[in-house]
């Protein structure tokens, strides 16, 4: 069976999540329910119709940057149990057009570990989290137990822009949020994973980062020359880090931002994503259509389908083409 092509950062909130996390406090929903992207017959006909379009055959749902990363620990335990229920129905209706990242009630690490049990089920393929988790770094020794728990069972985890203005009230005064911030957290925290040892640490561990890892295609070399002085305790450099992580191609139609990431990170470190709804119509069809235009045919097969058919056990029962 041909493996499907996958998009592997994709989103969908249904209302009634949406309202649930409104209720525990989370506000700057609006966007969201206007976004068109839940579980409603008109939004998945819309939905399914781009993915043809493009000849995506499967998307792997995540909730950022609304995971339930809450201060309360019933709270974020509810809002989890509610989104993942959700997503494994979806998943139960249409099993040959979505899989799922589980999302973690965290900051609080004994409930989420009771949460990944759910990675034996088939509707999730990973779990997605978030740049930082309530202003702490992943790195933080904090949630090693998590780390450790997601590397024994050799997981996949999609790490996702947090929309928190990088933390910094230069971004947070002025209209960058997303077109600037978002990527500043993307490098961030790849950067700090690559250059604090993490992932050779957590070497089962599958990470993919986010719209090419931010700025890393870019900044990789830098770090490289700048590592021995910068961060000398690094245990391994960060180019050579940064090859045990992926990353996926949302790049807002930009291939000189593609040809440098498969030039400095590897097409085969690249994984189709079209953050759906906010790449969507034309731009998202231009988006995947640029891997044609920058890639080689091979490296283009591999980024749609091949990266996806290692990274995940997807038993997928589509036929070819199964996504027009």
């Amino acid at each position: 069976m041909t493996a499907p092509v996958v998009d592997v950062h994709a989103h969908l909130w249904t209302h009634a999540y949406l309202d649930l996390l409104a209720e525990s406090g989370v506000t700057g929903l609006d966007m969201y329910r206007a976004l068109g992207a839940t579980d409603e017959p008109g939004d998945l006909a819309q939905r399914f119709a781009q993915m043809g379009e493009a000849g995506i055959d499967l998307q792997i749902l995540s909730a950022t940057p609304l995971v339930p990363h809450l201060d309360d620990a019933a709270a974020a335990s509810a809002a989890a149990r509610h989104v993942n229920d959700e997503y494994a129905r979806l998943v139960e209706r249409h099993p040959d057009r979505f899989r799922a990242f589980l999302a973690l009630p965290l900051p609080h690490i004994s409930d989420a570990l009771a949460v990944l049990d759910r990675l034996a089920d088939e509707a999730f393929v990973g779990v997605a989290l978030t740049t930082d988790i309530l202003g702490a770094a992943l790195t933080d020794p904090a949630f090693d137990p998590l780390f450790a728990a997601l590397d024994a069972r050799s997981a996949t985890v999609l790490i996702h822009p947090v929309g928190a203005d990088a933390r910094s009230p230069l971004i947070a005064q002025r209209p960058m949020r997303w077109a600037v911030g978002a990527p500043i957290e993307d490098t961030i925290a790849m950067a700090d994973l690559l250059l604090t040892g993490h992932l050779a640490r957590f070497p089962h561990m599958k990470v993919i980062g986010t719209h090419l890892g931010g700025a890393l295609p870019m900044l990789l070399p830098r770090m490289r020359a700048q590592q021995p002085w910068e961060a000398p305790d690094a245990p391994e450099a960060p180019d050579v880090a940064a090859r045990r992580a992926w990353f996926d191609t949302v790049t807002h139609v930009n291939p000189a931002a593609l040809r440098a990431a498969a030039e400095v990170l590897g097409a085969d470190r690249l994984m189709l994503g079209t953050d759906y709804p906010f790449q969507s119509a034309g731009e998202l069809l231009a988006d995947v259509a640029q891997h044609d235009a920058v890639l080689t045919a091979a490296q283009t097969r591999t980024v749609r389908a091949g990266n996806a058919d290692e990274l995940f056990d997807l038993r997928w029962t589509g036929g070819a083409g199964a996504g027009a």
